[in-house]
């Protein structure tokens, strides 16, 4: 019998195996005795080279400190990594951003921005000027490198013995490149930035240089960047004309212009003048005697009045020229924006007119309206009662509790859910952890249903916070970040509007009801053009059509439900005589906030009421003061009957009558011509009572001239479609408050 294993070569390969086995044992070895042997070796040759005592302590310490400093170079070019990626040297060769803007019909409204014609050279700027800044600014402006570190030092020490910030340790060049670089903010990154920023730009330019930039580009106060700008805006004449005490005060505005400028804060300004004075004596640029004169003397500063400026409006757009122009290596450029001036001048005339009749009695002392087309255009916004006094845009900056005004957003979610207006929801409170909502009046709901729209209208915080639960509150965040709405946190009371938003953006949400159910992004700028005449953004050209993020039956659904909020519910006092008006009132917890946003066929606007320190108001809810506000403004926003119906609602029987008139006299007369714009607006916003009486007088008149029958012309009111929600009856005042108690 054969060996099978033997055929299939098995012994071989037992063979071939050992043998492959004994190579690696044999390598191994052989490596094993060269590494030793050369570890032998080579510890032989260093043996020589051994040190013993002080030598030996040396030489470590030369190696750990070459170490260190290996390493701190690795940790220095980690940090200046995010500098030298802001650094963009186009930005101070070309300059930053110059804008000149427009309203919507062409006509010029402003400046924002550095106004390169309006740069002097260094040499034409007074020595006074220039002794002044580097006296108060940096004495050591020319004896160091970027960073002042003696400078700092002394800073530090300085601010530890007064126990609080005296002095600052930024040179000019730390500032130069903040300006030219940076944004505003207070951060160790932010510093560090700075710090290296400076070495760049002193690596790369003069002192004098350096120094004409600075002058050139700080930012002065009042809308105006340059010491030229500056000089023209306060004093109504070139920089090259200033006296002593004019460059003094001046020099005071670059450590902080919105506390220091004149108009602003006469008495602060004159002591921070006479600050400056002092600098320059103690740096030994001038004598006592020399600035005695300039003390006695303080420098008068021009009236400035400009009233068809709209400088809150302007800020917010020169943001957005920037962003839509970020990149495009263009940086002087004329905009022209959505803003009707006309509206703009109404709108603060409203806001201002509030605050300052009621505002006192009330303990409301802040305010902000936006004002918008459907689509988004802004026309209007008003951050503030004074900009003189302070820039801040509390319009679209300051982040404020929206209350109930939030609601809609919800609701929106309910309708989108398959529910209608009609829906009975349980007026029942429900409890989020330990949190149980109530309403305006203390209760917690009186376990009754009611229809959905007529809990919006007497703002049911039960029924607010049982849709938010049962629907799923991501359903409501996603929701408002559909409709652009921002600062919304996921919490149990977020339906009660325990978030921040803006203005700016509250209004745009609202924005896109009114459109239908389209998005309504806000936007200010219409088209972009560069020094050369080049287009080089149009916003019919560049952006694409609004998407329809929310459907149409919810957007008009929900615009039914907010009408009965101004004629059955909280807004009443919103109501127009002349169109309908759609909106929903906010108050935040313990009376901070008060809101009313709301729409016609044609504005959406939306008005905020509180106090920057976040105190309460004296119990102003969002239908008071916000509500009449809104109704002040939107009485003389339109100026003619031209406005288009609200979606989901029928026309205003005013319109309707309107139209009927208008119809009849051009049958009559077939050479009627409709009155202008103005006209047709005054006879537009007057009562029922004295436009009925004028009609019927007119009426009398054409019958006494033989030209129209004995009748009376007013047409009847027209009935509208919407019948009012008979339930809705509660007095006003009655409405529900946020987390625990918020507000309408």
């Amino acid at each position: 019998m054969s060996d099978w294993f033997f055929k299939q070569g098995g012994r071989d390969r037992i063979i071939d195996w050992l043998s492959l086995d004994s190579k690696i044992d044999s390598f191994i070895s052989e490596a094993w005795g060269w590494v030793r042997d050369s570890w032998n070796s080579t510890s032989s040759f260093f043996a020589r080279f051994k040190l013993t005592g002080w030598k030996r302590i040396a030489n470590e310490l030369a190696c750990e400190s070459l170490t260190l400093c290996a390493a701190g170079l690795v940790l220095l070019l980690a940090l200046a990594l995010p500098a030298f990626q802001e650094f963009d040297e186009s930005k101070y060769q070309t300059g930053q951003f110059a804008v000149t803007f427009l309203d919507r019909t062409g006509n010029k409204i402003g400046e924002r921005g550095i106004l390169h014609k309006d740069a002097v050279p260094l040499e034409e700027i007074p020595d006074a000027l220039i002794k002044a800044t580097l006296a108060t600014e940096d004495r050591r402006f020319f004896e160091h490198f970027g960073v002042d570190f003696l400078g700092t030092l002394r800073a530090v020490i300085e601010n530890l013995k007064a126990d609080g910030v005296v002095q600052g340790g930024s040179t000019l060049t730390q500032q130069l490149a903040k300006n030219l670089f940076l944004s505003p903010e207070r951060s160790i990154q932010r510093k560090l930035k700075e710090l290296f920023l400076a070495f760049l730009l002193e690596s790369r330019h003069s002192k004098r240089e350096i120094l004409r930039m600075y002058l050139d580009r700080a930012y002065m106060g009042g809308g105006a960047f340059g010491v030229e700008a500056a000089s023209q805006f306060y004093f109504g004449k070139s920089v090259k004309d200033l006296s002593l005490a004019e460059s003094a005060l001046m020099a005071g505005l670059f450590k902080a212009p919105t506390k220091y400028a004149p108009h602003v804060d006469l008495a602060a300004s004159r002591a921070r003048t006479n600050e400056v004075l002092s600098n320059l004596v103690e740096a030994g640029f001038y004598t006592a005697g020399q600035v005695h004169n300039a003390r006695l003397f303080p420098a008068r500063i021009i009236e400035q009045t400009d009233p068809d400026s709209p400088d809150w409006f302007l800020d917010w757009a020169f943001e957005e020229v920037q962003r839509l122009a970020r990149g495009k290596g263009e940086y002087i450029l004329t905009a022209r924006t959505t803003v009707d001036l006309k509206l703009q001048r109404a709108a603060e005339e409203a806001l201002v007119s509030t605050i300052k009749t009621q505002g006192r009695y009330k303990r409301t002392r802040a305010g902000a309206l936006v004002s918008m087309e459907r689509d988004g255009a802004v026309r209007a916004i008003v951050g503030g009662t004074d900009y003189g006094r302070s820039q801040f845009n509390r319009a679209t900056s300051a982040r404020r509790q929206p209350g109930s005004s939030f609601k809609p957003y919800v609701y929106a979610v309910a309708l989108e859910s398959g529910m209608r207006p009609n829906t009975t929801v349980r007026d029942r409170s429900r409890s989020c952890g330990r949190w149980s909502p109530k309403n305006y009046n203390g209760s917690y709901g009186s376990g009754r249903r009611v229809p959905l729209q007529y809990a919006l209208a007497k703002s049911y915080n039960t029924t607010a916070v049982e849709l938010s639960l049962s629907l799923g509150r991501d359903k409501v965040l996603e929701m408002v970040k559909r409709l652009g709405v921002n600062g919304i946190r996921k919490t149990c009371s977020m339906a009660l509007g325990d978030g921040g938003v803006t203005v700016l953006e509250h209004t745009g949400g609202y924005a896109t009801f009114a459109n239908d159910g389209k998005l309504a992004k806000p936007y200010g700028v219409l088209e972009i053009v560069n020094a050369r005449g080049d287009l080089i953004y149009s916003r019919e050209r560049d952006e694409e059509p609004a998407p329809q993020v929310v459907p149409r039956r919810v957007a008009r659904d929900l615009n039914k439900m907010l009408y009965q909020v101004t004629h059955a519910g909280t807004g009443r006092r919103a109501q127009l005589d002349f169109t309908h008006s759609v909106g929903k009132t906010g108050t935040s917890s313990s009376y901070r906030d008060a809101w009313f946003m709301g729409f016609t066929g044609k504005y959406v606007t939306g008005v905020w009421l509180g106090n920057d320190d976040f105190r309460p108001t004296g119990r102003v809810t969002g239908g008071s003061l916000p509500a009449q506000t809104w109704q002040a403004y939107n009485s003389v926003a339109h100026t003619d009957m031209n406005i288009p119906t609200i979606p989901g609602l029928s026309p205003h029987p005013t319109q309707i009558a309107e139209t009927e008139r208008l119809a009849y006299l051009r049958r009559m007369e077939p050479n009627f011509v409709e009155g202008s714009t103005q006209r047709a607006a005054s006879a537009s916003l007057l009562p029922d009572k004295t436009r009925n009486a004028l009609r019927k007088l007119a009426a009398t008149l054409r019958k006494a001239n033989g030209k129209e029958p004995a009748t009376d012309l007013a047409p009847k009111p027209a009935t509208t479609s919407e019948k009012p929600d008979r339930r809705a009856g509660l007095r006003q005042g009655t409405g529900s408050r946020g987390q625990g108690r918020l507000a309408r």
